[in-house]
């Protein structure tokens, strides 16, 4: 019998979405398909590496689909997974939560 890599279902979901851009990537391309540029401009303060990165895991992840339109110039655009869209989903309640307790969240030192 194979060991369980997780301690439980949040330890497995947070380690697929883990750090400050994916949830807020996820929560972008939630919204439909999104080009790169798009998508960087809805994500103020991400650097394009960062941006690259973040997505080149997510799609190694299946939460993310890569479509490449050959063209000249070439378009790329991003669009959730059915397994992003869950998890995006499963997301909303801790964003609502997020958004109700926002200033006394951001009062802790």
């Amino acid at each position: 019998m194979k060991e369980r890599t997780y301690i439980c279902g949040l330890d497995a979901a947070i380690a697929v979405m883990g750090g400050k851009w994916k949830g807020l990537i996820l929560f972008s391309l939630g919204e439909g398909r999104l080009r790169f540029g798009e998508l960087r401009r809805t994500l103020p303060g991400i650097s394009e590496r960062m941006l690259t990165l973040q997505l080149r895991e997510m799609e190694k992840s299946g939460l993310v689909h890569r479509e490449v339109h050959y063209q000249v110039p070439p378009k790329v655009e991003y669009s959730l997974t059915e397994f992003g869209h869950s998890l995006n989903t499963a997301m909303a309640p801790l964003g609502e939560w997020g958004e109700e307790h926002m200033e006394r969240i951001e009062a802790i030192p």
